[in-house]
């Protein structure tokens, strides 16, 4: 196969996994309540279908990509697009909820072997050069999976059901994961080091794996939780073992003979400083987005149409800027391109915190297209850093860090949102309200939007040092 021809493949491959992952979050969210409504499930039913899956991807992209790193990235890519599309399929014929929630937990085990895999093709498909223009044009499909996918959810859901969602994943998958067999990834060269009487398993370390595993699956339960029920003892006890796991994940990693991350992959002072500006970016962008979003519907009491469309200059952004921040980086090198980003995005919360109770404020869209723009040049940046400082042995547990901080950044940046405003307002407390009702009186979250947002925009700022130390010209 040509050299053209095989990258092509390889970034439409790419592209619709990521994309597939990223509208299946955003197309359930819709269909939920049409789920409980038929399978008689509870409230708390039907958060586990969306928790049991965040919790099984985020506990798992590491080893993933490790395990991608190990046998090739197209196998894993394939053993994970065709699981999804089986568990998608699955799901749609799920005769009750508790059939509904173990298969997404499983839909969550393939798609944590699907993320990595998509960066880990991309690094070995593509020279340096030309990394940044496909790792953009991945980020645009899925701001654009993202924007779409209340709209595509919602039509399904009203015309055919809640099952629809699930169904409109499988012929994508299963058509990528059969198109993704005659691409040919040249796998990593083994260079021996760490083979010792484990063999194969050992160097996958595992124990580290089990570690990670279980403080990823603490820290995001809790993190879930906490916008939902608030602090308590159970989210408090789940903070402590996260903390718990992770300490004895970190000391594993130092005296292992065969650590789940390669050393040499943290002591990349570029690799991780990427990933803390994605972190502060990403928590402060989502809990941007869950503030702003509340305030759309429940202070100017618009439907969640009408809240879709005043948020699409944002993910008009995300998807016309991912070029441009392709070209940015070529030119300007991450470290600048990264700092103009993280001025955009801290910009468009403080022009969001001074937005009016009008739902047609200009200046409620310039904030939202100041963020997309932000967070849209953040991601290629960060993520072309991530993929280019990585080697291509090593391209898969990379890419399983950087997809595990974009699973925790939003839900940490939620649960600081919700704790912000809960200790501010002086509504309700987090958990009193009704099933289904607000949790803040219009009046009582208005007073505590402002300072709430500040604080998201100082969160945006702490990943500034860490810009700082990115390289300051993009890679040759």
């Amino acid at each position: 196969m040509r050299p053209e021809r095989h990258r092509r493949l390889t970034l439409a491959a790419s592209v619709t996994g990521a994309v597939i992952v990223a509208l299946d979050g955003t197309v359930l969210t819709i269909a939920q309540p049409a789920l409980q409504r038929d399978l008689h499930a509870s409230f708390a039913q039907v958060q586990w279908t969306s928790t049991g899956y965040l919790i099984a991807v985020a506990a798992l992209l590491v080893l993933a990509g490790r395990l991608g790193d190990r046998y090739g990235h197209r196998e894993v890519f394939v053993a994970g697009t065709l699981g999804f599309a089986a568990t998608s399929a699955a799901i749609a014929l799920a005769p009750g909820v508790g059939w509904v929630i173990g298969l997404r937990v499983a839909q969550g085990l393939f798609g944590a072997l699907l993320q990595p895999a998509t960066l880990g093709m991309l690094r070995a498909a593509f020279p340096a050069d030309r990394l940044a223009m496909a790792i953009a044009v991945r980020s645009g499909a899925i701001g654009l999976a993202a924007a779409a996918g209340p709209l595509v959810g919602g039509a399904l859901t009203a015309h055919f059901g809640w099952r629809s969602v699930f169904l409109l994943n499988v012929a994508p998958a299963l058509a990528i994961g059969v198109a993704a067999l005659a691409v040919r990834v040249p796998a990593p060269r083994d260079t021996g080091a760490g083979v010792g009487a484990g063999g194969r398993t050992a160097r996958l370390g595992l124990t580290g794996a089990c570690l990670l595993a279980a403080a990823l699956a603490c820290l995001v339960n809790t993190l879930v939780e906490v916008p939902r029920t608030g602090w308590t003892v159970g989210t408090a006890l789940g903070l402590t073992a996260a903390v718990a796991a992770g300490g004895a994940f970190v000391q594993h990693q130092r005296v292992a003979a065969h650590p789940l991350i390669p050393r040499h992959v943290l002591a990349s002072g570029a690799l991780t400083a990427a990933l803390a500006v994605l972190l502060a970016a990403s928590a402060a962008m989502f809990g941007a987005l869950f503030v702003g979003s509340y305030f759309l519907q429940e202070v100017l009491a618009l439907d969640p149409l009408q809240s879709g469309l005043r948020v699409l200059p944002l993910a008009v952004m995300m998807v016309v800027g991912a070029p441009v921040a392709a070209v940015l980086l070529r030119r300007q090198g991450p470290r600048r391109t990264a700092l103009a980003a993280m001025a955009l995005l801290s910009s468009g919360m403080l022009l969001l915190a001074g937005v009016d109770r009008s739902a047609a404020s200009p200046a409620m869209a310039g904030a939202f297209l100041m963020l997309g723009a932000g967070f849209g040049t953040v991601m290629v940046t960060a993520t072309a850093v991530v993929v280019q400082q990585a080697s291509a042995a090593d391209a898969g547990v990379s890419g399983g860090l950087k997809q595990t901080i974009m699973n925790i950044g939003p839900a940490l940046g939620i649960a600081l949102a919700t704790t912000s405003i809960t200790l501010i307002a002086p509504g309700l407390a987090a958990g009193q309200a009704g099933e289904g009702g607000s949790r803040w009186t219009p009046a009582a979250f208005g007073g505590a939007m402002g300072p709430t947002l500040l604080l998201l925009a100082a969160v945006a700022a702490l990943g500034v040092p860490a810009a700082v130390r990115l390289p300051a010209r993009a890679a040759a």
